[in-house]
């Protein structure tokens, strides 16, 4: 027992003490947090400190701070699996909201290519391991690791709500937590520093660019390494294009990882569980417009990258931004347009709002709401940048229209996507009253006899009864199909976000980032200050696609 008390063992009992275990469970989480804030803290600035000029601190610790808080997480999470997840009642119940199979999915998607990108890191930095620390090699063999354990922790306890060991479990989260963001930080700071010195090495030649690195210029501990052979390039361009899907893989597991602290010790009000079903129906309009989108967009983004990466003539350059710009203009139109006459339908929608307890909704909504900031910001310095410069070209003009259309279709879709996860679900759609289940039983019975079957214990039927003719029975076998066409609407409009999402989400991971391209911004912020707000808040406009795409596949899907 002494054993059981120091790992913070709780044995699972009835609330018969509301107040005393209310009082706990803050405690606890609070300490938790405060573990998460000093070791985010700490990490942030570790990896930030390693991005900048002249600062002694070395990308080094930040991969050693990295490693070490990968491998405690790693001990954490067996000690879980093979302790705390076998105790006596140790996980009375599951959030059936928490953790769907289309987000774990996705979490296994984005941990593939984390692993690959993993082995092209190893493969790249082995390349030259004689002139690198070793710590360099060790980093992304540990984070492989990491990634294979997490996914396999979060695919078979997403669910849990653990209510033995509380104090440790919550500090193990948290710490996965954190671990999970210093991690993202790391990728995105070290994409950054990657593209930054891409766009100044291709107007440069390289005995200048080498002088610079020699001089002072913060770069990462690889770049001043030869890497002339075909596989070590292979490797290191193979890398650098998978760091999105590491961004993605990072960001979903906080965001499971978080619902799971949040049901550490909690009871689930099991009434409030509903299942959601898959289509039952062929959806046509919401598909095809969805698909049209999806693919013109696809062919966009290999003109973009081929005619702005691949060619230094400006014309073909101003052809890619327009082609962008016009492209993104008529998506981000037609998706506000669907999101408001979504919440129009809502309006005659005469479902109850779930009013109960969810910290996976919550979580969806501060995640959308949040998220969704990171470009609001990138879209109003657009804005300022766009009416305080002259002159303004065409180009200009749609950078403004694209700027205004981005927070419109945000601001809507939010509206319509938070509506539609405060709504209870749809009742099931062979549930009727008793008289259409009476009418219904009827159907296979000649109607002209209809009237004589008239109960003997009472005469209340018997209007009704001779009132029945064929033309009334239709009727009623109908009418539960027309009241679904708000359902059927709600549906197109989910699919056609959802595909829309997806390819606005693609565009911007692989490259296609007209922010870096348009000189506007840039010769008003300055290349310092352009590029580090872009660095900072697309992230989260990435980040808010994916996860838009992954609530409304739990609402309307």
């Amino acid at each position: 027992s002494s054993q059981m008390a120091a790992f913070g063992y709780q044995p699972h009992q009835p609330p018969s003490t509301p107040a005393s275990k209310e009082v706990w469970k803050k405690g606890g989480r609070m300490f938790s947090i405060l573990l998460a804030v000093h070791l985010a803290l700490l990490a942030c600035t570790l990896v930030s400190s390693g991005a900048f000029e002249k600062i002694a601190v070395h990308d080094y610790a930040g991969f050693f701070l990295l490693s070490v808080m990968m491998l405690i997480v790693i001990i954490w999470i067996i000690f879980y699996l093979l302790s705390t997840s076998h105790c006596p009642a140790a996980i009375p119940c599951k959030d059936s909201h928490a953790g769907p199979i289309w987000l774990r999915g996705g979490l296994i998607l984005f941990a593939i290519f984390s692993l690959v990108m993993d082995v092209f890191k190893i493969g790249y930095y082995s390349s030259f391991y004689s002139c690198l620390s070793a710590i360099k090699i060790i980093y992304p063999i540990v984070q492989a690791i990491f990634v294979a354990v997490q996914t396999y922790f979060l695919w078979i306890s997403a669910k849990d709500c653990v209510h033995v060991h509380l104090n440790v479990t919550r500090c193990g989260l948290m710490l996965t937590l954190t671990t999970n963001l210093a991690v993202w930080m790391s990728a995105v700071t070290d994409e950054s520093v990657h593209k930054a010195h891409s766009k100044l090495k291709k107007n440069m030649t390289d005995e200048i660019f080498r002088w610079l690195l020699k001089a002072g210029m913060r770069s990462s501990s690889a770049e001043e390494c030869n890497c002339n052979s075909q596989v070590c390039q292979i490797f290191k361009n193979g890398y650098f294009w998978l760091y999105p899907f590491n961004i993605e893989y990072s960001l979903f597991a906080s965001a499971m990882v978080y619902v799971m602290w949040k049901n550490v010790g909690r009871f689930i009000d099991h009434h409030s569980h509903h299942i959601h079903r898959l289509f039952r129906r062929t959806f046509f309009v919401g598909i095809v417009l969805g698909l049209i989108i999806l693919v013109s967009g696809l062919g966009v983004l290999i003109l973009y990258e081929v005619q702005v990466n691949s060619s230094t003539e400006s014309s073909k350059k101003s052809q890619a931004l327009t082609m962008y710009y016009i492209f993104n203009i008529v998506c981000l139109g037609l998706m506000s347009l669907v999101c408001i006459g979504g919440s129009v339908i809502y309006r005659f929608d005469k479902r109850d709002m779930d009013r109960h307890k969810n910290p996976t909704r919550t979580l969806d909504v501060a995640l959308l709401m949040g998220a969704a900031l990171g470009q609001y910001a990138i879209s109003y310095y657009s804005i300022v940048a766009i009416v305080a410069s002259t002159p303004r070209d065409a180009i200009s003009a749609l950078n403004l229209t694209y700027a205004l259309l981005m927070i419109a279709q945000h601001t809507f879709q939010n509206i319509f996507i938070i509506e539609g996860l405060h709504r209870q679900p749809p009742k099931e759609e062979h549930k009727h009253s008793s008289h259409q289940k009476d009418l219904y039983g009827l159907t296979f019975v000649n109607i002209s006899t209809v009237s004589l079957r008239v109960p003997d214990n009472g005469s209340a039927l018997a209007p009704a009864a001779e009132a029945a003719r064929p033309s009334e029975l239709v009727r009623s076998l109908a009418a539960p199909k027309k009241m679904n066409w708000r359902r059927k609407f709600l549906r197109e409009i989910s699919m056609f976000l959802l595909l829309s999402n997806i390819i606005l989400w693609i565009m911007p991971a692989f490259g296609a980032r007209p922010q870096f391209d348009n000189d506007t911004e840039l010769n008003f912020y300055g290349d310092s200050m352009w590029p580090a707000i872009v660095d900072i808040c697309l992230p989260f406009g990435i980040f808010y696609r994916m996860h838009a795409v992954a609530s409304l596949l739990e609402v309307y899907i």
